[in-house]
């Protein structure tokens, strides 16, 4: 009533009861319970869940208005590790992140790579933005989180080969990339964890799951983030399946790119 600046005669007059009614309901010597109508009205009144009035739930707000927090729509940005996820990486150090990337995770690419990847969009101010980004990502990487990463086959595949997203991607830059992941394989295992999945038998839209707090799916143009736990650890439980039945384990990854070094090099 405080919050809604309503008092007690003002409340009854909303929900046509008579004072004394709400006088009897407010008293904490064995309160009379109220019907269902009444505790309805009531929370409408007051812009509240009538669960949290009868005790039922430490929540206040409405179920819409919980929905609308617990999933919401943000827009992407295609400049590399923009602001939103910069600060979703900040709100969740400490936390394990499980990414499933769009790509190649930009957390482990090299200077050539994400010029390559992103100075046809970002144009004169691409040196300038994966300057920033590349400072980012090194407090990130030093935030005190794990990263898990899980990639599919057929996107090393597409990169080794410079197929698809990655055609005419040269092959220095390739050579480069592959020494880089295997660099911060041998540096940073296990706080950095990379497992390849075959797409084929467990498919993955991009996802990032920050600790228990929230996780995204990115839809291209805008992030869908959810902040309820259930659809957090439905999440969570769907990346830890990918990593679970991965066909190149986290330990693995390093010797699999070498392997597929030596196949594009011949």
């Amino acid at each position: 009533m405080e919050i809604a600046k309503t008092t007690q005669s003002g409340l009854a007059r909303q929900v046509k009861v008579d004072r004394s009614t709400l006088s009897q309901l407010l008293r904490d010597d064995g309160p009379r319970l109220p019907n269902a109508q009444l505790v309805a009205e009531i929370a409408r009144a007051l812009g509240c869940s009538a669960d949290w009035l009868l005790g039922l739930s430490a929540l206040p707000q409405q179920a819409a208005d919980l929905m609308a927090g617990a999933m919401t729509f943000t827009e992407a940005s295609r400049a590399l590790v923009d602001e939103q996820i910069f600060a979703w990486h900040r709100e969740a150090s400490g936390y394990k992140i499980r990414h499933v990337p769009a790509t190649l995770p930009d957390v482990l690419k090299t200077r050539d790579m994400l010029h390559w990847e992103y100075k046809p969009e970002l144009g004169r101010t691409a040196d300038q933005a994966i300057g920033a980004s590349q400072d980012r990502l090194e407090l990130m990487r030093s935030g005190g989180s794990d990263y898990e990463i899980a990639l599919p086959f057929f996107e090393l595949e597409a990169f080794a080969r410079s197929e698809g997203y990655y055609k005419g991607l040269p092959l220095d830059v390739r050579l480069a990339q592959i020494d880089r992941f295997i660099e911060l394989h041998e540096r940073y295992y296990p706080t950095i964890r990379v497992s390849i999945f075959d797409a084929r038998r467990l498919y993955s839209a991009p996802i990032t799951v920050f600790g228990p707090l929230l996780a995204v799916i990115y839809l291209g143009q805008n992030y869908l983030c959810f902040r309820d736990s259930d659809r957090v650890d439905t999440l969570t439980a769907h990346f830890n399946r990918l990593v679970r039945e991965a066909d190149v384990p986290a330990h693995g990854f390093a010797d699999h790119l070498k392997d597929l070094r030596t196949k594009i090099t011949g």
